[in-house]
Order: structure tokens, then C-alpha cells, then sequence
């Protein structure tokens, strides 16, 4: 190894949850490392809608001026479609105040800003860097091993490290990789960015068809976000071909086939397996804590995956930022964050599996999509429980 580097806090992965979380603790005063395995920008599969609430976020950590120069679209709705056309619509002020709207933005423009955010802050960015191992100490995770882009090695060590990898938990999987059966995927998700999509205006479509569900709002210059997820048996079928998925499986939802009808793809297809929702361990071992996707993963229909990564790293940071200055004792900060982290969000991820089994059957997802049109208040109610916890007015 070349040299050792000591921080108060490591972080994996500079996605929101990694780079907010970032920011926040320097500017409370830690020595903080943030690790990524790519250089930025870079696309990443993801449905690009930022919900209204996420602003308040970006407000408080400095990023907001250069998301709205960024050029992102504003969207006023969501509409979800049945296979038949039929749509029913949950307006983005519901999630904030009067008149706010959600935020169609590409990934790379907003992993960007946050992360240039978070080099101002003074955070130490070591990019085209990946974890290689963990170092523990009597089974404690007390730094990690790094391989940059010329394969050089390096340990840096810390007082608590952060897995903000995402689905892959790769930290996570450091601990279990020798003892762990990895099961296949049942689902994949794929994701574009399309020219010439007759999306609604100012509204991100939803789309059911058998097996999956897909989205489709625009972003920035000029293009459009399609993300959708279908079965791996299906995928497989197809020959893996995104196109002949889309085409064959999205396209019987009659909206899809009509509002890209005359869309042209953009940009290169991403595809990732799909291997668990809802929440996972969010302190898998001492020294070591879970955030963003690695910590539970929300069902992309709902809107509030960014939100979910933005809130558990505001959550995170103050739960260190209260309990580590006073001691070290990370049982401390463990506990007030799991805390913290089940008031928050338990409750909305029960309410987003139930929801889950209704997106995946096209017949049980249009009665839910007729009964919705009924009443806008039901309708309101039930988006809501997405999004907040039980103590909040839903």
C-alpha cells in the first residue's frame, strides 16, 4: 500500500445520498473522503424526476442556482396510464406548497452539482476510485481499501464509513461475498433519453403493461427520460434487446405507443438488474452504516427516490453531527439513526409495497386507476403516503 490517509467520515458513492451527506458533515466540521468509482458527469439509469420536496434540500445545500441553470423542465403532474389509455393524474403540488412543481433533470447534471458542491465544502473527492476490500479491526469496518484508475492501492482509514453505493451495497457486499448466494435478478430496468416524445405537457406518464411498469417525462435540452422496468424472463425472450422490449412489452399500454410513436433514441440504452425493494440493513456491521438506495430501495412509480436518498442523508448527517462530536461511540449514533430512519420511512414503504402489487397487474392496476378518478381527495391521500411519515397530516 502506498499511503495512509485518516478522515472522521468515509463515503461510497457520490450519488445524492453520498454527496448530500458529504456536504452536510463538512460543513458541521468533519474531515470527510467521498469515493467514486466513476468520473462525473455520467449517465445514470434512473427516472429523473425530482419531487418538489427535494428543493428544500437543494436550497439548504447550496445547489439550487445551478440546478435551474442546469435547464431541467418543470412538471406539474404525473399522470399514471392503464394498458386501455385510461390516466389519472397526482399534481406535484400535493408534495409541496401551492403552485410548486416537480423537476425533470438528467442525473448527470445533478450528480455533478452536488458534487462540485461538495469539493467547495471541503470535502476530500477521490474520483475513478473504487473500495477493494474493508479494513477491520476485531470485526469492526474501521477504513477502507482503494484502487484508483492506474490501479495504484491505498487505505483510508475512519472513524465511521458510509455505504452510499446504491442497490449494489458494494461496501455490504465485502462483508458477505464469501458466504452469500447470490440469487438472479426477477426484474431489469432500463433507461434512455429519447427526441421527439409526445409526452403530455409540463407531466410525467406512467405507464403499466404486464410484468413492469415504465416512466417518461422531459429534462433537459429538448430530450425525454424513458426508464422502465420489465421481467427477466421476458428480457430474456427478447434477446436482451432494449428496443425490441420497449417496442414489444411497454408499447401495450396504448399511451406508451402513442406518446413515442415518432421518438427517436438519443443516447445509449443502460440496463441493471433489479434484485430487492424496500428496506435493508441499515447498520450491517460496527463501523459501518447504510444510506440512500443501499439502505432501502423505494419503488421508482412512486417519484421518491431522490427524496428518500436526500432525506436519509440529512437524517444520517444529523444524527452524527449530534452524537459523534460528544464521543466516538458509534453504537450512539447507530441507534439514533435507525431511529430516526424507521419514523421516517417505514410506514411509506409499506404503503409503496402494497401499491407495488397493483403496478404489476395490469387488470388489478386499472381498477385502482378508476377508483382514483372517483375522488381527488383519495387520490391526494394516498399519494401523500408515499412520500410522509405517520406522524405527518396525509
Amino acid at each position: 500500500m502506498n499511503t495512509e490517509r485518516f478522515y472522521d467520515i468515509s463515503i461510497a458513492g457520490a450519488g445524492p445520498a453520498g454527496s448530500s451527506l458529504a456536504i452536510r458533515l463538512a460543513n458541521a466540521g468533519f474531515s470527510v473522503v467521498l469515493i467514486e468509482q466513476k468520473k462525473f458527469p455520467r449517465e445514470k439509469l434512473c427516472g429523473e424526476f425530482i419531487s418538489p420536496e427535494c428543493l428544500a434540500h437543494f436550497k439548504e445545500l447550496g445547489v439550487m442556482n445551478g440546478l435551474i441553470k442546469a435547464g431541467g423542465t418543470d412538471l406539474h403532474e404525473t399522470i399514471f396510464f392503464g394498458r386501455n389509455g385510461t390516466g389519472v393524474a397526482v399534481k406535484s403540488e400535493w408534495f409541496g406548497n401551492f403552485g410548486s412543481t416537480a423537476l425533470g433533470l438528467s442525473r448527470a447534471e445533478m450528480d455533478l452539482k452536488l458534487l462540485e458542491r461538495a469539493k467547495i465544502s471541503g470535502v476530500t473527492v477521490l474520483d475513478e476510485t473504487s473500495v477493494s476490500g474493508l479494513i477491520l479491526e476485531r470485526e469492526r469496518v474501521v477504513g477502507l481499501k482503494i484502487k484508483d484508475k492506474h490501479q495504484t492501492q491505498t487505505e483510508v482509514f475512519s472513524k465511521l464509513n458510509v455505504d452510499a453505493t446504491g442497490r449494489s451495497r458494494s461496501l455490504v457486499r465485502h462483508l458477505t461475498k464469501k458466504t452469500a448466494r447470490k440469487e438472479a435478478a426477477e426484474l431489469v430496468a432500463f433507461k434512455t433519453h429519447l427526441r421527439d416524445a409526445k409526452i403530455t405537457t409540463g407531466a410525467c406518464e406512467i405507464y403499466v403493461y404486464s410484468g413492469g411498469y415504465g416512466g417518461c417525462n422531459r429534462v433537459e435540452d429538448a430530450l425525454y427520460n424513458l426508464c422502465f422496468i420489465a421481467s427477466a424472463k421476458d428480457t430474456k425472450k427478447l434477446g436482451s434487446d432494449p428496443e425490441r422490449v420497449m417496442r414489444e412489452i411497454v408499447f401495450t399500454n396504448k399511451q406508451a405507443a402513442e406518446s413515442m410513436s415518432s421518438a427517436i433514441v438519443a443516447k445509449p440504452w443502460l440496463a441493471v438488474p433489479i434484485e430487492r425493494f424496500g428496506r435493508g440493513e441499515l447498520v450491517p456491521a460496527e463501523g459501518l452504516i447504510t444510506v440512500g438506495d443501499a439502505a432501502a430501495f423505494i419503488d421508482p412509480f412512486t417519484g421518491s427516490g431522490m427524496l428518500l436518498a436526500l432525506e436519509s442523508g440529512k437524517i444520517l448527517a444529523s444524527a452524527i453531527t449530534k452524537r459523534f462530536k460528544k464521543d466516538t461511540c458509534f453504537a450512539d449514533v447507530a441507534k439514533g439513526y435507525t431511529r430516526d430512519y424507521s419514523a421516517s420511512f417505514d410506514r411509506r414503504l409499506r404503503v409503496c409495497s402494497m401499491l407495488r402489487y397493483a403496478a404489476f397487474s395490469p387488470i388489478l392496476a386499472e381498477t385502482t386507476i378508476n377508483f382514483l378518478k372517483l375522488n381527488e381527495n383519495i387520490r391526494r391521500r394516498v399519494a401523500r403516503a408515499t412520500r410522509f411519515s405517520a406522524q405527518s397530516d396525509v
